[in-house]
């Protein structure tokens, strides 16, 4: 649906309706008062974005991410989609962005260390020359939006978690084309760069397993990316 012309609102409400067309309902609308079905982030807005009336120009970079929750579970995942066309710069953020992340899942394996994922995700994004959002994070996620433990994008040692089978995490790096800080907007939600310069972000759910991680929220038949 993303195309130059489109509304945020217009997205976020057919959203909502692909999540009740499965018998689902959307695990982000309500939680902390946030008031729409996904977040829609545009451009220099990191994450939490909410849709509205603002048309979709060519050329911009956007985020959707989505929770559903599904029989007394939740999956949470997100994806950054140019609209109609974005510059090469914006392309080569975009694609690391989504190489740190499977970076990241392939170090979800069990018993080692939640540590390990954010060397990778920062390894792969600062060696590029983007920076790495420190200020929100992967998390736990099940039976619930947010849970233990926390999942840095950056090695951070005093985060001394264990991955462990049976576990289920949301590995989500959100990169910047230049400098990593971040501010929330007067609306409460939306996370925007300082600079005002593109961000990227992706992220999946991930099942950590006795061997290799598996993602719970790919579709063979529509890649993330």
């Amino acid at each position: 649906m993303v195309q130059p012309g489109l509304t945020t609102a217009e997205l976020d409400s057919e959203v909502g309706r692909l999540i009740a067309e499965q018998g689902a309902v959307s695990a982000f609308k309500g939680y902390r008062g946030f008031p729409a079905h996904c977040c829609l982030s545009v451009n220099e807005a990191v994450i939490h974005g909410i849709g509205n009336r603002r048309r979709l120009q060519f050329g911009d970079v956007l985020k959707i991410d989505v929770g559903v929750r599904y029989q007394g579970f939740v999956g949470d995942i997100a994806m950054t989609v140019g609209v109609g066309g974005v510059s090469t710069s914006f392309q080569k953020l975009m694609d690391t962005t989504a190489q740190s992340l499977y970076k990241g899942i392939s170090a979800a394996r069990p018993d080692s260390s939640v540590m390990g994922i954010g060397r990778e995700v920062f390894q792969c994004a600062t060696k590029a020359g983007y920076g790495v959002v420190r200020e929100f994070c992967g998390h736990g996620v099940g039976r619930n939006v947010h849970e233990d433990p926390q999942i840095p994008n950056y090695p951070d040692p005093s985060n001394k978690a264990k991955l462990r089978p049976g576990m289920t995490v949301a590995i989500e790096p959100m990169i910047t084309l230049g400098d990593p800080s971040v501010e929330i907007l007067a609306d409460g939600w939306t996370v925007v760069t300082r600079d005002r310069q593109v961000a990227a972000h992706f992220e999946h759910t991930v099942l950590i397993t006795e061997s290799e991680p598996e993602i719970l929220t790919r579709d063979e038949g529509t890649p993330l990316y």
